[in-house]
């Protein structure tokens, strides 16, 4: 599946085919989640390369789960459901950035799921939203010295980006869990070097 920007990203995003880059829209939504927007652009316009802590709750929260469970619920998002919002992958975790209000809502459901129940090896989700912080790779983490694996693999792209509530995230958690039990030890060869198609995304 290819991937189409909508527009140039504000660094390019080198050779890696699962690299996705962060438009100047994008990362100005980005900026917009901290208490000093500009000070961050201007941070990322003269480092590029420098990851930045920002604030959940207001603009976006995040889902943090494992790397490997993570991929699962972002290759159901795409192949079965309506997309997901910016990804990015972080010290072995997945990133899911979601719909405000989504780190308060969202283990409930999966309690009411009897998430981890029966047997289930599911590693547990964590939840980020008001009062928490996350991590956000480079811009362009091709130039980076950042630890490895960490990188936007669904780069945000506008100054409004479409994000996932908890609903959402539940159902994808849940396909991710009941797949698991169905893949091969053994992935796809091609696996780490999957495009998501923005374009189709909502």
């Amino acid at each position: 599946m290819s991937s189409t920007p909508h527009e140039t990203p504000l660094h390019g995003p080198g050779d890696r085919s699962d690299a996705a880059g962060v438009t100047s829209d994008g990362a100005a939504w980005l900026a917009s989640a901290g208490t000093y927007p500009r000070s961050t652009l201007a941070l990322w316009e003269e480092r590029p390369d420098a990851p930045v802590v920002l604030p959940c709750g207001s603009v976006f929260d995040v889902v943090n789960a494992p790397a490997v469970f993570g991929r699962r619920m972002l290759d159901r998002l795409w192949d079965e459901g309506p997309g997901s919002g910016p990804v990015a992958a972080f010290r072995g975790r997945m990133l899911l950035f979601a719909a405000p209000g989504t780190a308060a809502r969202l283990p409930s459901l999966l309690g009411w799921e009897e998430w981890g129940g029966r047997g289930q090896a599911v590693p547990p989700l964590l939840c980020h939203g008001t009062g928490d912080a996350v991590t956000v790779p480079a811009l362009n983490g091709d130039h980076s010295p950042a630890p490895a694996g960490a990188r936007w693999l669904v780069g945000p792209d506008t100054r409004q980006p479409w994000l996932p509530g908890p609903e959402i995230l539940l159902w994808a958690a849940v396909r991710a869990a009941r797949s698991a039990v169905r893949i091969s030890i053994f992935p796809p060869a091609d696996q780490g070097a999957k495009v998501y198609d923005v374009s189709r995304r909502r």
